[in-house]
């Protein structure tokens, strides 16, 4: 899996395509969101190549895990709807 840091690098689209014909691309905002590129001809077969990306399946696991909880009362103070 390729990963390209679009602060750095300013590919264009076309270039991007092509690189996700051959593997898949990780590409890293300038505020550093993480976005996947792949080509799709076959979802199972996709599916697979995933969970076999250990890099990207410890990121999903990090981002499915909220960094923090509110209460509802902590929810209203916040929209302001006390």
């Amino acid at each position: 899996m390729k990963t390209i840091d679009l602060a750095s690098e300013s590919p264009s689209l076309q270039q991007l395509l092509e690189f996700a014909s051959d593997e898949n691309v990780i590409l890293r905002a300038s505020d550093g969101k993480e976005f996947v590129l792949a080509e799709i001809d076959d979802f199972d077969r996709e599916v697979e190549l995933v969970r076999q990306q250990p890099e990207l399946m410890e990121l999903l696991a990090r981002r499915s895990h909220p960094k923090r909880t509110y209460t509802l009362d902590e929810a209203r103070e916040a929209l302001g709807l006390e």
